[in-house]
């Protein structure tokens, strides 16, 4: 079995990531869709350089998402800059393939993350950076309940024009506070 139930949801669940999926993972992060939302279109990524990033970053906080009745990979979903101490992390996601996206997938694995982090590993303060160009991720973000405090003006440049880089955030008890979330330990 390549893929590990480790957290589990209602339609997906989180695995560890795999070095098996080192080519899948370059596939997208060469796709301009999926790498100009993470910054990194202007970055030519290798099967190497992959396979070099999941053996140095899989023991970390990164995991797989995937759906449970196919066990098929679609994105990933990762707590990165995790500080045990000021109970802090940085959240990042992507689904890769575009028929996976605006199905609600993304959604279902930042909450699942977002619980590991806050009720596992005893976190208060999860942030987030996402690009002013990227209005379905900030909608989604907002509908879970981060918010945002603060943005860097004309950071990032895409296509002949630059956009904003806006920084949200969720606390511990107001994920706790939302009416559909049901803690499972």
């Amino acid at each position: 079995m390549k893929y590990f139930r480790k957290i589990k949801g209602d339609r997906l669940y989180l695995s560890p990531i795999s070095l098996d999926d080192a080519e899948i993972y370059t596939k997208w992060m060469n796709d301009k869709e999926v790498s100009e939302n993470l910054g990194s279109y202007g970055k030519m990524v290798t099967l190497n350089f992959e396979k070099n990033w999941i053996e140095s970053n899989s023991g970390d906080y990164n995991f797989a998402i995937v759906l449970k009745d196919k066990d098929e990979l679609i994105g990933n979903v990762s707590l990165m800059d995790v500080n045990h101490i000021n109970q802090t992390a940085t959240l990042g996601i992507f689904i890769g393939e575009k028929k996976n996206r605006c199905k609600g997938y993304g959604r279902e694995s930042i909450k699942l993350i977002l619980n590991y982090g806050f009720n596992t590993l005893n976190l208060n303060n999860i942030m987030l950076t996402v690009y002013s160009f990227n209005e379905k991720a900030i909608k989604t973000y907002k509908k879970i309940g981060f918010k945002t405090f603060g943005v860097r003006k004309k950071s990032v440049y895409k296509d002949n024009l630059v956009y904003d880089t806006i920084y949200m955030e969720i606390l511990k008890d107001e994920f706790n506070e939302i009416e559909d979330f049901i803690y499972i330990p």
